[in-house]
């Protein structure tokens, strides 16, 4: 039964939702994936110098990890004060949080300064970073849908936008930066200036984000609101939240191998580092579009079928993307990454903004839907530690790795079918949507 009290979205509030989401993500993502990318081709040379190079590479992933270890926890801290106190409030101190962080990165002495306590402290502020942009999500998503009247795949993407845009800018920036001075001097000092400059990425983003009003979803759910959301999404919605993470858990491995370890195994296939960058910038920004665009489709025919399609697609691709980069061609390398990158996993990672958020009321949304991304992004921090790991210990070919992504994406396929559609189900309704066979 639709909620009547709520207040008729704001088109004006709507533009500044999906304005503030889509800056904020590309903030929290400019943050998060230059971690990323520094990891790949940085810290495994500042902060794990002590160790071989297959190690440290490794030990520089094992850190990447911690950032989504650490994102469930963001999303249940985050989640739960976002449904009780506003979706705004929990925006602005996520921005705040991550901020912080990144800039103390970029101040970080490394081993050779201060021993083992630079790569600790590099653990503490990485989980730092994975609890804010696990906070972040939730709100960003739920503050462009619950201020939509219509198009809410559409106008909730642009949060998921944000995330490739992010990597456009940090990947440009650590690239740009090492560009402009020799290698030494790059691993020295160079590599800091992105991390540092994220100061003023925040200052605009919060300058965004305060102008924009809490969602009249909220506002007429407000008194309604259960005491604690996690108890209420365990009780109601325990298999929905199982099946929202079995469906994102395949597009998030895929973005893993993707924007990670494929950066790294391209460089031990011979091309130089700054290729792999080049082809990476390139299917990111392409991938902007893509995410927009399978979204907005996805409000015409349905999440489920665009989901569907990228998981079958991805199964398959997943066995063609070594050999291309293995070809050595750089055009090769660079189309690998494009199909893959901007064309298949868009169609997976696009709809799951507005997806997650159809699956829960609005007394617990927030921490639903940041609950389900969250535990589903382990996988693409998982991913590259994992595959590299394979790699150094067993030597486990390429074979093995497309074989777990395709696995991660028959996982997909089977949550998928057993959900309902949720492209049309009214966020004011006091029923989520649910999954097929069961009582909506």
């Amino acid at each position: 039964m639709p909620n009547l009290s709520a207040a008729p979205p704001n088109r004006t509030q709507l533009r500044r939702a999906v304005t503030s989401s889509f800056l904020g993500s590309v903030i929290e993502y400019y943050d998060f994936l230059l971690y990323a990318t520094a990891s790949a081709v940085v810290f495994n040379k500042v902060f794990f110098s002590s160790l071989d190079s297959l190690a440290a590479t490794v030990a520089s992933f094992g850190t990447f990890a911690t950032g989504y270890l650490a994102r469930p926890l963001g999303g249940l801290i985050f989640g739960h004060y976002g449904d009780r106190l506003g979706r705004k409030r929990m925006l602005v101190l996520t921005m705040t949080l991550m901020g912080a962080a990144s800039f103390l990165i970029g101040l970080l002495p490394t081993y050779a300064q201060i021993g083992s306590l630079a790569p600790i402290v590099l653990v503490g502020l990485r989980i730092l970073q994975g609890v804010a942009v696990g906070g972040e999500w939730g709100g960003a998503v739920l503050m462009s849908a619950e201020h939509a009247t219509s198009r809410r795949g559409l106008w909730a993407s642009f949060t998921n936008a944000g995330a490739p845009f992010g990597l456009v800018l940090s990947t440009a920036a650590l690239t740009g930066t090492g560009a402009v001075m020799d290698e030494q001097a790059f691993l020295s000092w160079g590599w800091r200036v992105p991390f540092l400059i994220s100061v003023v990425l925040l200052a605009i983003g919060l300058f965004v984000r305060l102008r924009v009003a809490e969602t009249p979803v909220f506002e007429a759910a407000r008194e309604r609101a259960p005491r604690v959301p996690l108890l209420d999404v365990f009780r109601h919605h325990p298999k929905t939240l199982l099946l929202g993470v079995g469906i994102g858990l395949s597009a998030f491995v895929a973005q893993g191998t993707l924007t990670t370890y494929l950066i790294a195994y391209g460089v031990r296939a011979g091309f130089a580092r700054q290729q792999v960058l080049n082809a990476l910038t390139l299917s990111s920004a392409l991938a902007i579009i893509a995410i927009v665009g399978w979204s907005a489709l996805s409000d015409r025919v349905g999440r489920r079928p665009v989901v569907l399609a990228g998981a079958v697609l991805m199964a398959v691709f997943g066995f063609v993307l070594f050999p291309m980069v293995d070809s050595g061609s750089t055009v090769v390398l660079t189309l690998a990454l494009v199909l893959g990158q901007a064309v298949v996993h868009p169609l997976m990672y696009g709809p799951l903004a507005a997806l997650y958020t159809e699956l829960f009321t609005t007394g617990s949304r927030y921490t639903g839907a940041s609950l389900g991304y969250q535990i589903a992004g382990l996988g693409a921090g998982l991913a590259p530690l994992l595959f590299a790991q394979l790699d150094a210990s067993i030597g486990a070919g390429t074979r093995a790795i497309s074989a777990i992504i395709a696995a991660c994406c028959l996982l997909t396929v089977v949550c998928i079918l057993a959900l309902r559609e949720t492209s049309r189900y009214d966020l004011t309704s006091v029923t989520a949507a649910a999954p097929s066979g069961d009582p909506a």
